[in-house]
């Protein structure tokens, strides 16, 4: 057996600032992949994968039956078979690697799945949503249900508001382009969950709330207005204001020896880096009008263009 392939997510814009209501923009990222497999013979990893699933398959069954149901006796029958998820998803990287195997799961063992071939009225959105967040709750305590979301529908997701999505366009790619967003590699895994907690944590003193408001969230959206209307101009403004924003008010989840690269961007305009995810190691986002350049400026740091325009 071999399940369909689930691909990877980059959440462009709207890390953190979802939460509360800022706009988002989430792509599917088909560099990294994943699927649901059966082997005779397991490596050890893929022992170690079976053995998370069958904890995941528990809280699948404890799930609230009046929203999802799943086949519990064809999943633990192809888990006592040796079911795996063989993915090159990174762990901890931010881009997604339980959103694709929630995804995996939705799609082999639901029962009245929502599919992606239906007409994807708003409410069957959300009601997938809302699945995807309790199924992927698992792994990391309270979840969007965004990135299963994305991996799920294989479409680039805007996010207007918190009880407000839709599938969206992005501007086709220019291959010939200098301008990219890539990602780059900081070598450190990052926990999602403690992540949070700090921002949950922050959200506590009104100047941190009032930040988020006035300036975070307002960029935010700024942000993802300009990718989609293609103003490269008025986003690498507001990329650049984003970009201080998160460097002065976010310092903890972002990895230590990655503050001067940072600044540098910032004081060069050469590139604007930003969190991928909840940060604390992973990837780092990055954009920038010359990736010739910028390559060349991190050329000791292993970077990835994920989208040129």
């Amino acid at each position: 057996m071999k399940g369909p392939l689930f691909y990877s997510k980059i959440l462009l814009f709207g890390e953190y600032g979802i939460i509360k209501d800022s706009k988002g923009l989430s792509i599917p990222y088909n560099f990294y992949k994943g699927a649901l497999k059966i082997d005779e013979s397991l490596s050890e990893e893929a022992k170690n994968s079976n053995e998370s699933l069958k904890e995941f398959a528990k809280h699948l069954e404890g799930l609230d039956a009046e929203l999802v149901t799943f086949d519990i006796e064809a999943l633990q029958n192809d888990l006592a078979k040796g079911m795996y998820f063989d993915s090159s998803i990174p762990q901890g990287y931010g881009v997604g690697s339980s959103g694709a195997l929630v995804a995996s799961f939705y799609d082999k063992y639901a029962h009245d799945r929502i599919t992606v071939l239906e007409n994807l009225t708003r409410e069957k959105l959300l009601k997938l949503k809302v699945i995807f967040g309790e199924m992927e709750s698992f792994f990391h305590g309270k979840s969007s249900g965004l990135d299963p979301l994305n991996s799920y529908l294989s479409l680039p997701i805007l996010i207007n508001s918190q009880d407000n999505i839709e599938p969206t366009g992005i501007p086709s790619q220019n291959e010939a382009g200098t301008g990219a967003v890539f990602l780059l590699d900081s070598g450190i895994i990052g926990e999602t969950a403690p992540m949070v907690n700090i921002f949950m944590e922050s959200m506590k003193q009104e100047g941190f709330r009032n930040m988020l408001k006035d300036q975070f969230i307002k960029h935010t959206d700024s942000c993802v207005e300009d990718f989609l209307k293609g103003d490269v101009k008025s986003l690498f403004g507001n990329l650049k204001s984003l970009s201080k924003v998160v460097f002065n008010n976010f310092k903890p989840m972002i990895p230590q020896q990655f503050h001067s690269l940072w600044k540098q961007g910032i004081e060069t305009n050469d590139y604007y880096l930003k969190l991928c995810g909840s940060g604390g190691g992973g990837y780092i986002l990055g954009f920038t009008q010359n990736i010739e350049k910028t390559k060349e400026t991190l050329k000791d740091h292993k970077l990835e263009v994920v989208y040129n325009f």
